[in-house]
């Protein structure tokens, strides 16, 4: 498959898959419409705002593959470097207190509790994860996103 080709693929999927986001969007709407427990219409509101970031994402991409040069090199991290590393490891304490909390938890008996937690605790690994790789481009010059 020709560069070319691979990128009107790409493209092409990413949205479809945008499609997708839109009307997982609206669906959560009605659903949060129908919903008092505030369990259920707090998770439908983190998905339906993981969503939206989802769609611009996306969209980077997109106009990535199209036209625009996107890219993150050191010259782009250096300046933020010291802040990355302050997030990074307030991160890790997020990340321990999550764990000190679903320990506590662990025998089961706040099922929506540690479930909340859970979610939390993944949250913050991905968010760990992001900086990291974010920081690690600080190493990389022309490292291409």
């Amino acid at each position: 498959m020709s560069t070319r080709e691979l990128q009107r693929r790409l493209i092409e999927n990413l949205r479809e898959w945008q499609k997708l986001e839109h009307a997982q969007i609206s669906l959560i709407g009605g659903v949060l419409e129908k919903t008092s427990n505030p369990v259920l219409a707090v998770v439908m509101e983190i998905i339906q705002r993981d969503s939206q970031m989802h769609l611009k994402v996306q969209q980077l991409l997109i106009d990535s593959l199209e036209s625009e040069v996107v890219t993150v090199d050191s010259a782009a991290v250096e300046p933020i470097a010291r802040q990355l590393a302050s997030h990074l490891a307030m991160e890790e304490e997020t990340l321990r207190l999550a764990l000190d909390n679903l320990a506590a938890l662990a025998d089961g008996e706040f099922l929506v509790q540690e479930f909340l937690l859970d979610f939390l605790r993944r949250d913050e690994e991905k968010h760990r994860d992001l900086l990291q790789t974010l920081a690690s481009f600080g190493g990389s010059p022309g490292a291409d996103v």
